[in-house]
């Protein structure tokens, strides 16, 4: 159902069995999937491509220009998978540059108010809860999830499995497999419940990365020399592969390293 008093450019490309509500609004240049669902007063901006299974709540701008003083009004891309849930008042900005994208997996959540900012690339299966705010350039591997209110600085990168309690703040990236909580933000622990009911990891990885997180905060021992003993002592799994590859390329470094 497409209500005759949404606003549809004649450029955009609507696929099949899409509900548009009354008053809102799809720009020029946008391209929407199968079986989405836009809500009234919901807007679709020029660069939007959207996939299949999509729903966006009331008041929410998809695609909007990046807030961002480099832009020059190119043509710039904001590419949305299948399946999200895109809530109440969230912005998401499309690329700054040229040939650049905004990325937005499948299956993810994005409560109401969250602000996705330009150039940011969310995995799949992430949740934002209300209120939470990304900076340019960000990037959240699978399976993330920030609480309410969490900002993250630009570019900062957040690893799979992750947890953000509600409020944090992030100025480095955040590795895979924490609880990260406090302000200033740090280590609480491993996301071990999660992990075991929700991922399916086994009890000897899920013990396996705590004891490689203990050589890296509670040791007393360098970031280096932490990574060093993780390689001798632990076996190697792909999950603890993933954890070592992450700290070694973070050009940031990650939170709650002062050594």
């Amino acid at each position: 159902m497409i209500s005759p008093l949404a606003y549809i450019d004649s450029s955009a490309k609507i696929g099949k069995n899409v509900t548009i509500h009354p008053f809102a609004y799809i720009d020029k240049n946008v391209e929407i999937g199968d079986n989405c669902t836009i809500m009234p007063y919901a807007s679709i901006l020029d660069g939007t491509r959207m996939g299949n299974n999509n729903i966006v709540y009331q008041a929410a701008i998809v695609g909007a220009a990046p807030q961002d003083f480099k832009f020059k009004g190119d043509e710039t891309l904001l590419i949305i998978g299948d399946n999200n849930t895109i809530r109440e008042k969230v912005i998401i900005n499309r690329a700054t540059n040229k040939g650049d994208s905004t990325v937005i997996g499948n299956g993810n959540f994005l409560l109401e108010g969250v602000h996705i900012a330009h150039d940011t690339y969310i995995g799949n299966d992430c949740i934002l809860g209300n209120g939470t705010k990304t900076a340019g350039n960000c990037k959240l591997d699978d399976k993330a999830i920030l609480g309410s209110g969490v900002i993250l600085k630009h570019g900062c990168h957040v690893g799979s499995w992750s947890l953000l309690r509600d409020g944090c703040r992030a100025n480095k990236d955040v590795p895979p497999f924490i609880v990260a909580a406090h302000n200033p933000i740090t280590y609480y622990g491993i996301n071990a419940v999660l992990m075991s009911k929700a991922g399916g990891f086994k009890d000897n990885i899920v013990d396996d990365i705590a004891k490689a997180y203990r050589q890296i905060y509670q040791c007393g021992t360098s970031l280096e020399n932490a990574l060093l003993r993780i390689k001798e002592l632990i076996p190697e799994s792909p999950a603890i592969k993933y954890l070592i590859n992450f700290i070694e390329s973070s050009d940031k470094g990650i939170i709650g390293i002062t050594i």
